[in-house]
């Protein structure tokens, strides 16, 4: 629905800078911003959802707006809920403010939370729901996407040379993003919910795959794709799992078999993810899936090989693509690409993808993409 008032969106974009702020805190609820206007276009109130369990944005707004509240107008990157969960519905908080109009940036697909718009016309509230400003309705893919498809959002990411190599022909990689590159990759360790990798980069580089100084606002889980169950009992990622939880997703019959090392792992702290595993190929979303049905994942950091990513790019599991490339270059064939298997034979069916953002780390640049859908979907 197409806004009225050209100043709408500047206060959408406001709100959705403010929902920002929670990344990392509030998940598995949306992150949520909302700010107050009065009809003489000066700020009354403003608030955010800090974090799962606390007051929701349009509570804080209207609390700090108080008795300015009355009559104003309210800018609310989400659908306000209709519901009491562990906290009250916020419509009638709206309502009972006498907020004279609300404009929203998305409706709320969850079945529980829905409704809101439909709450606040019946009280004689002006409701303008749009979808005019992306990057507003950006802010809540991850949540609308998990309540949609039941799986979490699934960020890939790699660091490459200007000819798209991650790695050497002989597998060296460190390092070919610079200092501030890496920073940033480790903020983003501390704010998602899970990060997974393949057995492929344990064997060859030991990670730990922890964010290492940088402020965390959670700490995720590692989880790793090991069909076959070759992580080493005496790797990083084993040797920690009592103090960052890990999970190995195994062929399913390892974990039924109950053998040694199946024990071993458990002993150090290791949860398992049984693989369905056919002739053809490995499906990767029961794994995804799952990690919502245990841990409420709204969002997973890949950083794999290329086999790993080729494989969840052709199950189309990924969401979301994070490029740093380098001012480097390698010329060898033999080099390891970003990606392989896809098996892609013209440039009409190509993977597509659509740039969100782009700024510089130094002199990396780095590249936010979103994959748009597939034609023949």
């Amino acid at each position: 629905m197409s806004l009225v008032r050209n100043s709408d969106l500047e206060h959408l974009l406001h709100a959705g800078r403010l929902a920002l702020r929670g990344r990392g805190r509030v998940e598995p609820n949306p992150m949520v911003g909302c700010v107050i206007i009065r009809p003489d276009g000066k700020l009354a109130g403003w608030g955010y959802h800090r974090a799962c369990g606390e007051a929701h944005a349009e509570i804080i707004a209207l609390k700090r707006a108080g008795d300015l509240a009355a009559g104003a107008t309210a800018y609310v990157t989400l659908e306000p809920c209709n519901h009491t969960g562990r906290t009250g519905p916020c419509t009638e908080a709206l309502i009972a403010a006498k907020i004279a109009r609300v404009v929203i940036g998305r409706r709320d697909p969850h079945p529980r939370a829905g409704g809101g718009v439909t709450r606040l016309r019946a009280a004689g509230i002006e409701v303008d729901v749009t979808d005019e400003h992306l990057a507003v309705a950006s802010i809540t893919d991850p949540f609308v996407h998990r309540i949609e498809t039941g799986l979490p959002w699934v960020i890939a990411k790699w660091a490459q040379t200007l000819d798209g190599r991650i790695a050497t022909r002989d597998g060296e990689s460190q390092w070919i993003s610079n200092e501030a590159s890496r920073r940033l990759v480790h903020r983003e360790r501390g704010k998602v919910d899970a990060i997974l990798t393949g057995i492929g980069t344990v064997l060859a580089d030991d990670p730990m795959l922890t964010a290492r100084n940088v402020r965390k606002r959670r700490i995720a889980r590692r989880v790793v794709i090991d069909p076959k169950l070759q992580i080493p009992l005496d790797s990083k990622l084993v040797q920690s799992a009592a103090e960052v939880p890990l999970i190995v997703a195994c062929h399913e019959t390892m974990i039924s078999g109950g053998n040694e090392k199946i024990a071993s792992l458990e002993a150090a702290g290791v949860e398992f993810i049984g693989i369905p595993l056919n002739e053809i190929a490995m499906s990767l979303a029961p794994v995804l899936r799952e990690l919502v049905i245990r841990h409420d994942a709204t969002s997973v950091l890949v950083e794999a090989g290329a086999g790993l990513m080729g494989k969840l790019f052709a199950q189309q599991l990924i969401n979301e693509v994070w490029v740093f490339i380098a001012p480097k270059l390698l010329g060898d064939e033999q080099a390891m690409p970003s990606i392989r298997g896809l098996d892609i034979a013209t440039l009409s069916a190509a993977k597509r993808l659509k740039l969100i953002r782009q700024h510089r780390r130094g002199d990396d640049v780095v590249l936010r993409y979103y994959l748009t859908k597939d034609v023949n979907d």
